[in-house]
C-alpha cells in the first residue's frame, strides 16, 4: 500500500469502469466538510450521468452497492443529486498505518525517473555584497523545490552562477580600495557596511592594482556567501562562474551556433539574436557596437552549458524584476535548437519583515544572516516558504519566536516533540508495543488523524509537480492540528493493550510524517521542546 488513497480509488475505478462498461473517470475523493456525512466521497455519478443517459442517483444507488462489497468499505451511501459517501471499514486504517510504518522515510517517496536530469539554478546573487532577505526567499524557495523534485524521484543538481565580469564587478574592486583609503565609493559603486570590512581585512597594500582588489574581493565575498548559504541548510552541486564562461569561448562559440542556426543578424554595428521569432518581445543585443558583450551572451551561453552537461530540464529561480526574462530564456534556448519548454523560470515576490523585533533592521537593506539572527534558522525557513511564491510575503519576526500555537512553525515543531515524548513516556514505562493491533475500531480523532497521513504521498507529489514547498507548509499544520486533537481527546496509553498499539502506531507514524514534512522544507524536527 504505497498510496492507500490511491490503491482505494483504483479499487472504485474498476467498479465504476465496470458499470460504465469502459468509461474510466477521475474518482476525485474529496473529505467531506462535515464527518457524518462518510469518510470519502466522491461526484462520479453525476459526471457518468450524460454517459450513460441515467439519472446520477440510480447510477450512484448501483455505484453503492458494488462499492459497499470492497472490504476497506464499511458502507456506501447516496446523498443529494447523486454523490457518493463512503465509510471505510477499521481494517483500511490498520492497514494504512501498517504500510506507512513500513515504508518509513520512504513513504511517499516517488520511483526513480529515467531520462531526467533537473537542473535547479537559485540564488545565483552578485558577489558584491551580503546576500539579502530577498535572496533568502530565493534560497529557502529553490532549495525545496530541488528537495522535492528528489523525494518525487527526479535526480536534481543544483547550481549558482555567479557574476564576476562585467563593470558591476570592477566597480566592486574599485568600491573596496575606496573604502580601504577613506575616499568616496565610485558612482554606482557599493557602499554597504560589508564592504568596508572587506576593504579592511584583504591582504592587499593600498596602492595593489585594481584586478588584484577585484579578484580578492570576488574570492572574499563568495567565501561569505557560502556562509550564509550553510547556515541556512542550503548547498549546492555546481557553482559556475561567468567570467569562466568568456575564457572559455563559450560565449564566443554560443554566438556562433545560433548564427549558424540563422538566428544572428548584425545591425547598426552590433550583433544582435532574432528570439522575436520564438516569442520575445523584442530582439536582443548580444554583442555591442563597441565590441562589449552583453550579459544576456553570457545567459546564452550559460543555458548551452546546462544542456550540455546533460540537463533534460532547466529550473531557473527569479525574482519578480525579472519576470522579462521568461520568454528571452525561452527563446534563447530555441536559438541554440534546444526545447524552449525544457527552460522553466519560477518568479518569486517579495519578501518584507514587521514586527518590534527589527529594531536596528530597520534600515534599507535586510540580510539573510540579519534574518537569521533575529529568529533563527527553522522559522526563517518555515516563513520563507509558508505562502506560494507567487505572493507578497511578510514575516512578523515577533510571531516567529512566539513559544504558542499561534507561531505556526512551533505548533508543528511542537506536536513533533510531543510524538517523541509519548513513545519515550512508553518505553520508560514499558508499555510500547510492536504493530497496530489487531481488532481495534479507530474512533473519530484517530480516523482523522490516519486519513490526513493518508495524504502525505498526493501532497508530496503535487507539490513537486507545481513547484509548491508551501503544499508542504499547509500540510504539515493541518497535521499537526489533527494530532493534537487526537492526544487532547484520547489516552494514547490506554490500558488495552489493542487500543494502546492502535494509537502508538498513530503516534510513530505522525513523527515520520512531521519530520519527513519538515525536511523538505529545511526546517529541523526537535525531539524535545
Amino acid at each position: 500500500m504505497a498510496d492507500p488513497i490511491a490503491e482505494l480509488q483504483e479499487a472504485l475505478a474498476d467498479a465504476v469502469v465496470r458499470l460504465s462498461g469502459g468509461e474510466a473517470l477521475d474518482l476525485a475523493l474529496e473529505r467531506p466538510a462535515q464527518a457524518e456525512h462518510g469518510d470519502y466521497a466522491t461526484s462520479v455519478a453525476m459526471r457518468l450521468a450524460p454517459v450513460l443517459s441515467r439519472p446520477p442517483r440510480e447510477i450512484a444507488e448501483e455505484l453503492a452497492g458494488a462499492v459497499a462489497a470492497l472490504p476497506w468499505v464499511a458502507a456506501a451511501e447516496v446523498a443529494g443529486p447523486g454523490f457518493l459517501n463512503l465509510r471505510l471499514a477499521p481494517g483500511w486504517y490498520r492497514d494504512t498505518l501498517t504500510a506507512m510504518l513500513a515504508d518509513g522515510a520512504e513513504f511517499g517517496h516517488g520511483a526513480p525517473v529515467a531520462g531526467i536530469e533537473t537542473l535547479v539554478e537559485f540564488v545565483s546573487a552578485n558577489p558584491t555584497g551580503d546576500l539579502t532577505i530577498g535572496s533568502a526567499r530565493n534560497a529557502a524557495y529553490g532549495d525545496c523545490v530541488a528537495r522535492l523534485l528528489a523525494f518525487a524521484g527526479e535526480p536534481v543538481v543544483r547550481e549558482y552562477y555567479f557574476n564576476d565580469a562585467g563593470n558591476q564587478i570592477q566597480l566592486f574592486g574599485a568600491s573596496l580600495r575606496a573604502r580601504r583609503l577613506g575616499e568616496d565609493v565610485p558612482e554606482g559603486g557599493y557602499p554597504g557596511e560589508e564592504v568596508a570590512e572587506i576593504a579592511a581585512a584583504l591582504p592587499l597594500v593600498d596602492d595593489a592594482p585594481l584586478e588584484e582588489w577585484t579578484r580578492l574581493g570576488v574570492e572574499t565575498m563568495m567565501g561569505r556567501i557560502r556562509a550564509s548559504l550553510e547556515r541556512m541548510r542550503v548547498g549546492f552541486d555546481l557553482w559556475t562562474s561567468e567570467q569562466t564562461l568568456h575564457q572559455s569561448g563559450a560565449v564566443a562559440g554560443a554566438v556562433e551556433r545560433a548564427r549558424a542556426e540563422g538566428h544572428v543578424f548584425d545591425q547598426d554595428g552590433a550583433t544582435w539574436l532574432r528570439t522575436t521569432t520564438f516569442g520575445d518581445d523584442k530582439d536582443r543585443v548580444l554583442i555591442k557596437a563597441d565590441g562589449e558583450t552583453t550579459y544576456f551572451a553570457a545567459d546564452l551561453a550559460y543555458i548551452d552549458l546546462k544542456f550540455a552537461r546533460g540537463a533534460t530540464r532547466a529550473i531557473y529561480v527569479l525574482g519578480a524584476d525579472h519576470h522579462g526574462y521568461i520568454q528571452r530564456l525561452k527563446a534563447g534556448a530555441a536559438c541554440l535548437g534546444h526545447d524552449p519548454e525544457a527552460v522553466e523560470i519560477l518568479i518569486y515576490q517579495l519578501v518584507t519583515v514587521s514586527g518590534e523585533r527589527m529594531g536596528k533592521r530597520r534600515g534599507n537593506v535586510i540580510t539573510m544572516d540579519g534574518l537569521a539572527d533575529a529568529i533563527g534558522v527553522d522559522a526563517a525557513r518555515y516563513f520563507l516558504v509558508q505562502r506560494s511564491h507567487d505572493q507578497q510575503l511578510d514575516i512578523d519576526l515577533d510571531l516567529a519566536v512566539e513559544e504558542s500555537s499561534k507561531n505556526p512553525v512551533y505548533y508543528v515543531q511542537y506536536a513533533h516533540a510531543r510524538c517523541r515524548s509519548i513513545l519515550r513516556k512508553a518505553e520508560e514505562e514499558g508499555r510500547m508495543t510492536v504493530g497496530v493491533g489487531t481488532s481495534h475500531a479507530p474512533e473519530g480523532p484517530e480516523m482523522a488523524l490516519v486519513r490526513r497521513l493518508a495524504e502525505w504521498p498526493d501532497v508530496a507529489r503535487t507539490a513537486a509537480a507545481l513547484r509548491a514547498p508551501h503544499r508542504i507548509v499547509t500540510w504539515a499544520h493541518e497535521l499537526a492540528g489533527d494530532f493534537h486533537a487526537f492526544h487532547h481527546d484520547l489516552y494514547v496509553l490506554h490500558e488495552d493493550d489493542d487500543v494502546r498499539a492502535f494509537r502508538l502506531a498513530a503516534v510513530r507514524a505522525t513523527g515520520e510524517a512531521l519530520e519527513r514534512a519538515l525536511g523538505l522544507i529545511g526546517v529541523e524536527a526537535p525531539e524535545r521542546m
